[in-house]
C-alpha cells in the first residue's frame, strides 16, 4: 500500500509500500516541522547578511551619493571598505564638472560686507553649488545680493574645547562647514570644496585639477603656505585653508563620523586647517598638493609670485587685502576684474608662463599669459626666467626669505632689470585663438638703463601675444611649458613687438646654443634615429 501524501490529495502513487494508517495528529505534526525548517533557514539568512552588510552602517542613508538629511550625519560609516563599496556602485564615470562640487565658505557677517565682492568674482548663480557659513543671521538691514552665494547659518559650538590662547574659538565653526555642508544631503556630490570668503576660485581650473583624480577614492587636496615660517609654526602636511581644501566624498564620508570628537581631542590646535588635517590623519589620507592652490602668505607686491607660476592650473588666490593690487594704479578688486576678463577667454592658460629668445634682436622675452610681459634686452638663463623675482616679504615677520619656493632678487642696476608690460586688452579671434595686448609700464621716479640696447628695448611699448586656447587634455599629460616665438616682420612698427605661443619643436630649447665637440657626435645619433 502507497503512503497516504496530505499534499497530492490528487494523485495517488503506486501501491508499494503496505497500507498504514495515518492519524490527523501525524499530519499536523509533519506540517509543524516543515515550518520549522523554514524558520530556521531565514534565521541563519538573516544572521549571515547582518554579518556580511553589518560594516556599513550608514548604507541606509547614502543612495547615489545623497543624504537624506542632516540628523542622519551622525550615522556615518566609519569602515571605509563598505563605504567605499557602496560609493563605488553609486557612482558615475562621467567626467567631474561643476555640478559635482559643493563649496563652504567660511564668513563672517563682520566681514562679509567688504569681502563679498572677491566672492563675486567667481561665484556663478544657478550653477555653483555650496553656501557662506554664517555665525548668526545677517541684520534686516544687510542686503544680500543675488550674486553672492547663499549662506547658512552654523551651529552653535560652545561645548567644544579650544584651548589655543592666541587663536580664535571661529577656528571650530569652521573646521565643521564640512560637516554642516555633508549634512545638508545635497545629491550627486564628488567634492567638498572649503575655503575663506576672501578666497577667489576659478573654477573652471578647480574641475580641470579635480578631473586628474579618481572621485570614489579618499583625497585630501590643497596646498602649503609660500611662507616657510608659517609652515614651521603650523604644518608642512596640511591643505592651508585660505587656499583651498579639497575633500573627495568618500573621505567625507569617514571624517564626518569623527570630526566632532576629533575637534575635543585637538583642541590646542590654531587653525581650522590644522584640526581638518588632523583629523584626516587619523583616517591614514595624507595631503595630494597642488601647484595652483595658493594661500598668498605673503607681504607687499605679489608680482614675482604671479609672474612665474609654476607648470600648473591656477585654482585660488587668497589674502588679496593683504597684498598690493596685482595690477599697478587700480584697485584690487578693478586688478582682479582684469585678470578674470582674460582668465575668461582661455580659463586654463591663465597665468601660464612661457619664454624664448629673439634672435634677431638677441632678446629674452618672458610671458605670464593674461597677466605681464618682461623683455630682457640681454642674456638671461631659462633658470632665472623661471625663478619669481622677489618683489615680497614673508607673512609672519616680513622678511627677505625663506620661502617653499626658489626666488631671486631684483638688481640695483636698471640695466639688469627687464622692461615689464602688464595686460591691457583681450580678444577672441576666430575659433580656439586669442590675442592678448600688452602696455609698457614705468614706476615714476624709476632709473631708465642708458645703454643703446636697452634703449632700442625701450621704445616697444606694446605687445601682441596670438596663443591657441589651451585644451584641458592637455593637464592630463606630462607638465611642460608652452614656449613662444617673436614673429615680427621688417613692416612693422618698432614700437609693437607680435609674439606667438606655440608647443616645443623637437630638440627645441629656449637658450641660445653654442656648439660643443661632443655635439657633432650626438648630432649624428639623432640624425640616424630621425632617419630610422
Amino acid at each position: 500500500m502507497a503512503i497516504f501524501d496530505p499534499f497530492k490529495l490528487r494523485h495517488k502513487p503506486p501501491s508499494i509500500f503496505p497500507a498504514t494508517t495515518v492519524k490527523p495528529s501525524h499530519v499536523l505534526s509533519l506540517v509543524a516541522k516543515f515550518f520549522f525548517t523554514i524558520c530556521i533557514v531565514i534565521f541563519f539568512a538573516m544572521i549571515f547578511f547582518y554579518i556580511i552588510f553589518s560594516g556599513c552602517s550608514d548604507c541606509h542613508h547614502i543612495n547615489g551619493h545623497r543624504r537624506l538629511g542632516p540628523d542622519n550625519v551622525n550615522s556615518t560609516t566609519n569602515s571605509s571598505a563598505s563605504s567605499l563599496n557602496i560609493l563605488g556602485q553609486n557612482q558615475s564615470s562621467e567626467a567631474t564638472d561643476i555640478s559635482h562640487i559643493v563649496f563652504g565658505i567660511g564668513g563672517s557677517i563682520q566681514t562679509w560686507r567688504d569681502r563679498s565682492r572677491y566672492s563675486e568674482l567667481w561665484w556663478r548663480p544657478n550653477v555653483t553649488r555650496g553656501f557662506v557659513w554664517l555665525e548668526e543671521e545677517p541684520p534686516l538691514n544687510m542686503t544680500w545680493l543675488p550674486t553672492s552665494p547663499p549662506y547658512q547659518v552654523s551651529a552653535d559650538t560652545s561645548r567644544f574645547n579650544y584651548t589655543c590662547w592666541f587663536g580664535s574659538r571661529s577656528a571650530i565653526r569652521m573646521a565643521r562647514i564640512i560637516k554642516e555642508s555633508f549634512g545638508l544631503g545635497l545629491t550627486n556630490v564628488r567634492w567638498f570644496v572649503m575655503g575663506d570668503d576672501d578666497t577667489v576660485f576659478f573654477v573652471d581650473n578647480l574641475v580641470t585639477v579635480l578631473n586628474k583624480y579618481d572621485h570614489n577614492q579618499m583625497y585630501y587636496i590643497g596646498g602649503n603656505s609660500e611662507s616657510v615660517e608659517q609652515d614651521i609654526v603650523h604644518s608642512y602636511a596640511m591643505a592651508y585653508g585660505g587656499g583651498g581644501i579639497a575633500i573627495s566624498y568618500p573621505l567625507a564620508v569617514e571624517l564626518v563620523k569623527i570630526l566632532d570628537g576629533c575637534i575635543d581631542r585637538y583642541a590646542s590646535l590654531y587653525g581650522s586647517d590644522q584640526k581638518i588635517e588632523a583629523c584626516i590623519s587619523e583616517i591614514g589620507v595624507p595631503l595630494t598638493k597642488e601647484l595652483g592652490f595658493h594661500q598668498v602668505d605673503i607681504r607687499g607686491n605679489p608680482y614675482g609670485l604671479l609672474a612665474a607660476h609654476p607648470v600648473a592650473p591656477l585654482v585660488t588666490l587668497h589674502h588679496l587685502d593683504y597684498v598690493d593690487p596685482i595690477f599697478p594704479a587700480t584697485t584690487q578688486i578693478d586688478a582682479l576684474r582684469r585678470l578674470v576678463s582674460a582668465y575668461k577667454t582661455d580659463p586654463r592658460r591663465i597665468l601660464q608662463h612661457s619664454f624664448c629668445h629673439d634672435p634677431t634682436r638677441d632678446w629674452f622675452v618672458s610671458v605670464s599669459w593674461g597677466y605681464t610681459i618682461q623683455i630682457y634686452p640681454s642674456l638671461v638663463t631659462a633658470k632665472e626666467l623661471e625663478t619669481p623675482f622677489l618683489t615680497f616679504k614673508s607673512w609672519r615677520t616680513s622678511s627677505s626669505e625663506p620661502f617653499s619656493f626658489d626666488t631671486r632678487p631684483i638688481s640695483e642696476d636698471p640695466c639688469e632689470r627687464p622692461i615689464v608690460y602688464f595686460l591691457d586688452r583681450v580678444y577672441e579671434v576666430g575659433s580656439g585663438q586669442t590675442l592678448t595686448t600688452y602696455r609698457k609700464h614705468v614706476d615714476v621716479g624709476e632709473t631708465q638703463c642708458k645703454s643703446l640696447d636697452y634703449s632700442r628695448a625701450n621704445s616697444v611699448e606694446f605687445i601682441d601675444v596670438s596663443a591657441t586656447t589651451w585644451m584641458p587634455d592637455l593637464w592630463k599629460m606630462a607638465p611642460r611649458r608652452q614656449c613662444c616665438e617673436v614673429v615680427n616682420s621688417e613692416e612693422d612698427s618698432e614700437s609693437v613687438i607680435n609674439v606667438k605661443i606655440r608647443h616645443f619643436n623637437p630638440f627645441e630649447s629656449v637658450t641660445p646654443q653654442s656648439k660643443h665637440p661632443s655635439d657633432e657626435w650626438t648630432d649624428s645619433v639623432l640624425s640616424i634615429e630621425t632617419t630610422i
